[in-house]
């Protein structure tokens, strides 16, 4: 940087900021470093008591924080991203639409390991609605050098950020049990499921409800994929009983079952599987009576289009405990963010 007279900076980019102080009255930044001094405003800082200023001196292998911001963002940034205007070498990413996050987090720690530059993002695959700030990156000194930036250009090699849309679909549910078939008690799944899907925009073909009879249920999510349905849901039948028979029915069908457990409290018990594309999940019953279980982690994954694979469930261990809030604030908890 370099000090300057006043009547001299018209143009220059000051270095740091310049405070107002009226004792009792006031106290408040008058100018912000980085503010390009005009002829206006030479009044105001010479009332400030400041007849000499300190700005940025340009210089070729030095950026500005907010080019090098700006270079970042393009760096760093995907699909499914606005932004805020800069603002001291500080950029915000805001969902651009209703979807879900995702962070690349090993590219992300290169990124923040090389200094003097960060992304700080929210959890990888967390919902997130349209208008939600979900990440933003800033340069911490007013200059940086610029081969600090063109080493993060070389380092990074895909995009660190993004989001991918929700996209509604059309569910078929399927309830098992001869309790509920033979009305003993109330099916409590149905409304469940529907208000949590259809929270995610998805249409609900119906709801079917059948005995504990294994043939009976393979030929029920045969039926709903002729009637058209992009996803399946059953519930119900899912523990390790001899008359649990919904996984088996499941695996029947040649769904290719990616998991059937997972490590995550509560809702260790779900069966994840794919018939083809189209999901087929075996929800365990604490879906009908806890707030938020394994269903909420994996449901916008799986209306996000993911194929998820084993080593995605396994992931849920770390943060995989809900801890069952009075007051629940998921998905700003950390209820599924350790993976």
């Amino acid at each position: 940087m370099k000090k300057i007279k006043v009547h001299e900076a018209i143009g220059s980019v000051l270095c740091h900021d310049i405070t107002m102080i009226v004792p009792g009255v006031v106290k408040e930044v008058a100018f912000k470093k980085g503010h390009i001094i005009s002829e206006e405003d030479i009044s105001k800082l010479l009332s400030l008591g400041k007849d000499h200023v300190y700005i940025w001196e340009k210089k070729e292998d030095m950026l500005h924080e907010n080019e090098a911001a700006l270079r970042l963002k393009e760096l760093v940034a995907g699909e499914g991203l606005v932004f805020s205007e800069i603002s001291e070498g500080k950029i915000d990413f805001i969902a651009e639409y209703d979807g879900l996050i995702k962070v690349k987090k090993e590219e992300l720690f290169k990124l923040n390991s090389l200094g003097q530059i960060i992304l700080a993002t929210m959890h990888d695959n967390t919902p997130v609605k349209i208008g939600q700030k979900v990440a933003g990156t800033r340069v911490i000194p007013l200059l940086i050098e610029l081969e600090k930036i063109l080493k993060a250009e070389k380092t990074i090699k895909n995009k660190i950020i993004k989001v991918i849309p929700i996209i509604s679909r059309k569910i078929g549910i399927i309830t098992t049990g001869n309790e509920i078939f033979y009305g003993r008690i109330k099916d409590a799944f149905g409304p469940v499921i529907r208000k949590k899907v259809e929270e995610y925009g998805c249409i609900v073909l119906g709801q079917i409800i059948l005995p504990d009879d294994k043939d009976k249920i393979n030929e029920a999510i045969k039926d709903w994929i002729t009637k058209g349905a992009e996803m399946i849901i059953c519930t119900g039948g899912m523990s390790v009983d001899p008359d649990d028979v919904t996984p088996l029915a499941i695996r029947d069908t040649g769904a290719e079952v990616v998991s059937y457990g997972a490590p995550v409290l509560p809702g260790s018990m779900i069966l994840v599987s794919y018939y083809g594309n189209i999901p087929v999940l075996g929800l365990p019953g604490c879906v009908m009576y806890n707030k938020r279980t394994v269903f909420d982690l994996i449901l916008p994954r799986v209306l996000a289009g993911e194929k998820l694979s084993y080593e995605d469930i396994v992931q849920y261990g770390h943060g995989g405990l809900c801890l069952g809030c009075d007051d629940c604030t998921y998905p700003s908890c950390s209820f599924g963010k350790g993976g």
